[in-house]
């Protein structure tokens, strides 16, 4: 009896929280790692190093796996197109995935779709961005097309001498200048589909960030409307139809009472992501699960919450290098709370574990909150 091998390119966490749902349904994964420690190397029997921008090395990854999927969404998309021609089964396929690769494409089809986008402009240079900056009004904000995550590749522009200064960002490709949305809070809309057109909406879930990086989530977004919420549902369902999306994704919103159907579409993510991370603990089915159901084309699961308010409380690191002294304390702080460690060496910042804490009946999700922080805490700082 033989089960598929599934090829996953990167080896970051996402990578590594894929393996023990592959484990319980008894598929093999193999991953493209970066370096012989990156999180999933440290884990994952088969994690062969090679660099994932060089044609060869991905040909060679690729041949004998059932399906080849994504930790990240930094491979060039000509890579891709050439696998996906020479018969590898690529999922998400690149003509999906460029549209989060690339800002300005997922603009351009956002846009087409008839969904509620920001104001927006592609600019080419300084004066560029100045004559979107007196059209829509000052703030805007400039973002790099590809490459940049958690707030790296995003400036905010608020005034013609920001832009002047910027002038070291335009070296001959276009970047995408926006409006900056006034917005109440963040919103993440995950869901997922399979190639045969069967897709399903985890609860939309608040999103908190920290400098540009998300450091909470709270399940489902507390307060938000049924409509607003069915709404962003239907919006991340949309796109993932329309893309012909394989997989998880992920919608970031902008919550935008008032304004349209309460919600302006920010970023969109074609593989598991930060703020799905919840689903490990507080999901019938977690997205790491999901992903690996979708990309294999086999029948979805239940995407129903199992609690009340779960929390998501991220991990970065901090003053303690020592993770695993850290671990009894924390543990005793909270018994219901559920650590999730990445194998990562500690760095200012870095993201390095989160945690996971699922709400009792009744408690008050600040309650929850403060619990997931304190175990985080502990562990940021011994």
């Amino acid at each position: 009896m033989t089960f598929p091998l599934i090829g996953v390119i990167g080896g970051g966490q996402l990578a590594r929280m894929m393996l023990p749902e592959a484990n319980h349904l008894g598929y093999r994964i193999s991953v493209l790692a970066e370096g012989p420690d990156v999180s999933t190397a440290l884990a994952a029997p088969e994690s062969p190093v090679g660099d994932y921008k060089d044609l060869e090395t991905l040909r060679a990854f690729a041949a004998g796996k059932d399906v080849v999927t994504f930790d990240h969404e930094h491979v060039p998309t000509e890579h891709l197109r050439m696998l996906a021609a020479e018969g590898v089964n690529v999922q998400p396929g690149p003509e999906a995935l460029i549209y989060a690769q690339d800002k300005l494409e997922m603009r351009k089809k956002v846009e087409d779709l008839g969904l509620p986008n920001p104001r927006w402009r592609e600019v080419h240079s300084v004066a560029d961005l100045q004559s979107f900056g007196a059209e829509i009004g000052y703030p805007v904000i400039l973002k790099t097309p590809r490459g940049g995550y958690d707030g790296k590749g995003v400036a905010f522009v608020n005034n013609d001498d920001d832009a002047a200064s910027l002038s070291d960002w335009f070296t001959g490709s276009a970047l995408l200048a926006e409006e900056k949305v006034n917005f109440t809070r963040e919103l993440s809309a995950l869901v997922a589909r399979r190639p045969s057109g069967d897709a399903k909406a985890w609860p939309v879930v608040h999103t908190i960030q920290v400098n540009g990086v998300c450091d909470e989530v709270i399940a489902p977004a507390p307060e938000l409307s049924d409509e607003t919420a069915a709404a962003a549902q239907d919006a991340a369902l949309s796109i993932a139809h329309a893309l012909g999306v394989t997989g998880v994704m992920a919608a970031e919103l902008f919550e935008t009472p008032g304004v349209g159907p309460g919600f302006m579409i920010n970023e969109l993510a074609m593989r598991p992501h930060n703020t799905g991370h919840w689903t490990q603990n507080g999901a019938v089915t977690s997205q790491f699960e999901q992903h690996l159901r979708a990309v294999l084309d086999l029948p979805l699961g239940s995407t129903d919450a199992l609690a009340g308010v779960s929390v998501m409380k991220n991990i970065l690191g901090g003053s303690n290098p020592d993770l695993h002294a850290a671990l009894p304390a924390a543990m005793d702080i909270d018994s219901g709370a559920k650590v999730h460690l990445y194998g990562k060496g500690v760095k200012p910042g870095r993201k390095i574990g989160h945690i996971n804490v699922l709400g009792e009946d009744g408690e008050a999700i600040d309650a929850v909150r403060a619990r997931a922080t304190a175990v985080a805490v502990a562990l940021r700082d011994a």
